[in-house]
């Protein structure tokens, strides 16, 4: 596909895989955009959700599809991650796909259900000290975001905590709130419903700094010195879409992310937008690469 096909891009409907399943921060923020995007193209863009496996099921469906700008990803950290967990994937994490930009940063919140008795992150550690291996916490997978932001906590604070996968945040969410599991560390945007009607307790965020959106809620850093982890959310092609289709896509999004209707709805969600180069998201995606291989060593995280 040359320059010439690129000005006539796109000319039929655009996929974006989301390879997980329906409710996390990666399908609100996948269909928030997709939505602007269809606007601005004149072409359907449709959401696919293809969850399973932290993420690899979707993104060797990806990997292996036409290079031709019609496959989009939408993916987030954890990509960078998979490969220090699994001892093989079907495709190479950097080598098989082009990042476009990213989308929007990922603050976690550490939540509780109602019946653990913390309202604290002193008190989660104190009561995680005197309870070993007895305080249940749910991820979206291993090697997530959501699974790698508490195993940092545990690391960190010198606590043990049972560690229950599930296929997505969604359904770790849902289980948290029926009571299933105790503790989470999800995305702030997917527990925004379950905050307001008090079936989950917020005890800290992931960030460095409160978060203006709860800014009654204390950083995890307050009780944890030292503790901090964001991530990002970001749309990937196949290795070896043209540069002019990976350009265009990379304005289109960038353009997405600047709508002041899409800016307000990301950030009400503390999913505040992270729009960046083809090549600046290519150096944030080996430097997280190698950041996710330290921490997954340290947390001694693992495929279940």
């Amino acid at each position: 596909m040359g320059i010439a096909s690129a000005q006539t891009y796109p000319a039929r409907t655009v996929r974006v895989i989301v390879p997980w399943p329906p409710g996390g921060a990666n399908d609100v923020v996948g269909r928030i955009v997709a939505q602007r995007m269809t606007e601005q193209l004149g072409q359907q863009v449709i959401v696919e959700n293809r969850g399973g496996a932290s993420g690899t099921i979707g993104s060797d469906l990806v990997a292996k599809g036409a290079a031709d700008g019609y496959t989009l990803m939408v993916h987030s950290a954890t990509h960078v991650a998979n490969p220090h967990l699994y001892k093989k994937l079907p495709y190479d994490t950097l080598r098989d796909f082009i990042g476009v930009t990213p989308l929007a940063v990922q603050v976690g919140m550490l939540v509780v259900h109602p019946s653990l008795p913390v309202k604290s992150v002193n008190e989660f550690v104190a009561l995680g000290k005197a309870r070993p291996d007895q305080i249940v916490y749910g991820s979206s997978g291993s090697g997530s975001f959501v699974h790698l932001a508490m195993a940092l906590l545990n690391s960190m604070s010198n606590t043990r905590m049972v560690h229950v996968p599930f296929k997505g945040g969604g359904p770790a969410t849902i289980a948290l709130a029926s009571g299933e599991i105790q503790a989470m560390t999800a995305t702030i945007g997917s527990l925004i419903p379950h905050i307001e009607s008090k079936r989950v307790r917020p005890v800290g965020v992931t960030s460095a700094k409160r978060v203006s959106q709860f800014p009654n809620v204390p950083a995890i850093s307050e009780g944890v010195p030292g503790y901090e982890f964001v991530a990002w959310i970001g749309a990937f092609v196949a290795a070896g879409t043209p540069r002019p289709i990976v350009d265009r896509l990379n304005a289109e999004f960038r353009k997405a992310l600047e709508h002041p209707d899409t800016a307000r709805i990301l950030g009400a969600q503390t999913l505040d937008p992270l729009p960046m180069s083809p090549e600046q998201f290519a150096k944030l995606l080996k430097t997280d690469y190698d950041k996710y291989e330290r921490l997954i060593k340290l947390s001694g995280a693992k495929i279940d």
